[in-house]
């Protein structure tokens, strides 16, 4: 008898084992049975929630489907601005399952390739939309994240609702342009730069004219009145030379007349190639003549 309860008490134990199911953390679990999805009150799919659970077993199968933030990396693509010239930017996608049912219905049993592939499709178009109205140096500067928002905003609107997905982020990693474009927009880059240069230097020499035209009338004006106090200084000195000489012609006018003599002599005979012809009785000879009078 005891051996055979035996074989009823194992094949308990494995239809009890096969009857129970585990949902992980972050993880949720749909069951299907004959082949259709098991559902809920009002609710596409029944969703198990993490914890044990009980199915029937041989005639129910478990689909799990992870509910964790999933990370889709685009695949570089080529789009046109607004300006008609491409781009080839590459971008990746934060992703999660919003409403397990309807993910799974539109996966074709939740397959994490179907969606992506679809999601890829969507993204793009949302893409090709945004950068069609943007130039380049928008979507490479200041808009380059109200691009990445008009994608998300349109996406999260109309692109993704029959998926059952959640955009939570997406990022453009790197943004390529063509070779041919590459090197107008740098031949481009380095005009404006030379022509900034340029303006630079005529801004320079025009404030060097300017430096220069202050510097030399400030130099004229320093010479001038130094012309100005040196002629001063000499017409006073002049002056004072003059009032000596006429202090002293009234205290002594002879002697005034003899050093007046020797100053003419001076003069007179100063170069050896001049020839002066003079009476030698007349006034201009007196102090030689007369060497008595100096004694006086």
């Amino acid at each position: 008898m005891r051996k055979m309860m035996i074989p009823v008490i194992v094949l308990a134990v494995v239809i009890f084992l096969m009857s129970i199911f585990v949902v992980s953390e972050g993880e949720r679990s749909i069951v299907i049975r004959f082949g259709r999805v098991l559902k809920a009150d009002n609710e596409i799919a029944k969703i198990y929630q993490p914890g044990l659970h009980f199915k029937l077993p041989l005639f129910d199968r478990v689909n799990t489907l992870d509910a964790r933030i999933q990370t889709m990396d685009d695949r570089a693509d080529r789009f046109v601005t607004a300006e008609k010239k491409d781009v080839i930017i590459d971008s990746y996608l934060k992703w999660r399952i919003k409403d397990f049912g309807q993910y799974y219905l539109a996966t074709g049993g939740g397959n994490k390739i179907t969606a992506e592939s679809l999601l890829q499709r969507r993204i793009s178009d949302g893409l090709r939309a945004e950068i069609g109205n943007k130039t380049i140096k928008e979507i490479v500067s200041e808009k380059r994240d109200q691009v990445m928002e008009g994608v998300l905003e349109r996406a999260a609107g109309e692109g993704i609702r029959d998926l059952g997905i959640e955009l939570i982020d997406l990022r453009i990693k790197r943004i390529n342009l063509p070779s041919e474009i590459s090197e107008s927009i740098y031949a481009r880059m380095r005009a404006e730069r030379e022509a900034v240069a340029r303006r630079h230097r005529a801004q320079g020499r025009e404030q060097a004219e300017i430096i220069r035209a202050q510097a030399e009338l400030e130099v004229a004006t320093i010479l001038s009145k130094a012309e100005r106090q040196a002629r001063i200084t000499r017409g006073e000195a002049d002056a004072e030379v003059a009032q000596l000489f006429a202090r002293a012609f009234k205290k002594e006018p002879e002697f005034y007349s003899f050093v007046r003599s020797l100053q003419a002599y001076r003069e007179s005979f100063d170069s050896k190639s001049d020839m002066l012809i003079v009476d030698p009785k007349s006034d201009f000879f007196k102090y030689m003549k007369q060497p008595d009078v100096i004694d006086q």
